[in-house]
């Protein structure tokens, strides 16, 4: 069965073809980071107008990649949400009207599914159950995953997602657009004993987070740096900001996934969306260990691994191949198919068996 996969919900248009029997046959990806840089963020109406420009020909360059024709294509997948409006729509509508054409079944795929399933796609895969960290851009929650469709939230950020703030704490050190990225990167060259931020909700006893008030306080120590300084940010000053962020941002998610996986009992872990390629969260999660609490009989227990997977970084950021994957998985579970309409916002936990 090959599934075309189509990505729009945002930045980026991803298309790819995935094979339920030879797996990921081609993927391509067009970024339209260059084109929002001049205006500091995305702007929605002409990620939008893009996306329709992109579409026909990178489909038509996974054809060509895999050795495929249209007439090969047993159904089409694509993002219904959550995402901007006008550029989800765009790709609904081509998938529709392709879907149309070829007679055959359209499959409506949630975004934050994709980025869940996404390290299934690695060669060496978890195995449910495992609790999923959806950590991007727009979203950081914790789920409790059983199986396809079997997603139970646990917790969730309560104002900024953690790329959210990376982003916007790029911002106030005057790192060009998108930030996160070169945020971290600077973070390496950083010194840890410079500075220290808060860790927001680290003793909440629940798994929500926030992140804004973290932001808040950069901002504080960034102006107050900027007045000692005749307005200016030395450089070691920014990366020294940039280590102590992100090492606040990575000990709150590396809590609160020991936490999730005490509550579930679970020890697999998976890590999905963009701040999942962050080298700090991969470096302090790759050797996470719960030690669970005390047995029956009050006496505490050995420390346990957690086995923990990551997407390839490829996967990682909005892509077509975790649309076509996600769609395939559905499809085969006999869900049911078949959606013109978008959904920008669209919580998870309302997909169910």
């Amino acid at each position: 069965m090959l599934v075309l996969g189509i990505e729009s919900s945002c930045d980026e248009t991803g298309v790819a073809l995935y094979d339920t029997r030879e797996g990921l046959l081609a993927h391509e990806l067009h970024t339209q980071m260059a084109m929002h840089a001049e205006y500091g963020g995305v702007v929605p109406e002409l990620a939008s107008r893009d996306h329709i420009r992109r579409l026909v020909p990178l489909t038509e360059a996974c054809l060509k990649a895999a050795g495929k024709d249209y007439t090969d294509i047993d159904a089409v997948a694509f993002t219904q949400g959550p995402g901007l409006g006008g550029a989800l729509l765009a790709g609904s509508g081509y998938a529709n009207a392709l879907a149309f054409a070829l007679g055959k079944p359209v499959i409506p795929v949630h975004h934050l599914e994709g980025h869940l399933l996404s390290p299934l796609l690695a060669n060496e895969k978890p195995q449910f159950p495992f609790v999923a960290l959806l950590v991007s851009g727009g979203h950081t929650q914790f789920m409790a995953v059983r199986g396809i469709g079997d997603y139970t939230l646990l917790g969730e950020s309560v104002d900024d997602a953690a790329g959210e703030a990376f982003d916007k704490t790029a911002k106030l050190l005057d790192l060009p657009y998108p930030g996160g990225a070169k945020l971290s990167e600077l973070a390496k060259l950083g010194n840890a004993d410079a500075f220290t931020f808060p860790r927001p909700m680290l003793h909440s006893h629940d798994l929500q987070m926030s992140f804004s008030g973290l932001k808040t306080s950069v901002l504080t120590t960034v102006q107050k740096v900027r007045e000692e300084n005749g307005g200016s940010l030395p450089e070691q000053t920014r990366n020294d900001i940039c280590r102590a962020f992100q090492d606040a941002v990575v000990d709150v998610l590396v809590a609160k996934s020991k936490q999730a996986l005490l509550d579930t009992g679970f020890r697999t872990l998976v890590v999905a969306g963009g701040v999942g390629a962050n080298w700090k969260l991969r470096e302090e999660l790759g050797k996470l260990s719960v030690r669970p609490r005390k047995d029956k009989g009050g006496k505490p227990m050995p420390s346990e691994k957690v086995a923990v997977f990551f997407p390839p970084l490829v996967y990682c950021t909005d892509n077509g191949a975790m649309i076509a994957f996600a769609g395939a998985m559905r499809l085969q579970n006999c869900r049911e198919a078949g959606a013109f309409t978008v959904k920008p916002r669209w919580p998870l936990a309302e997909i169910v068996q």
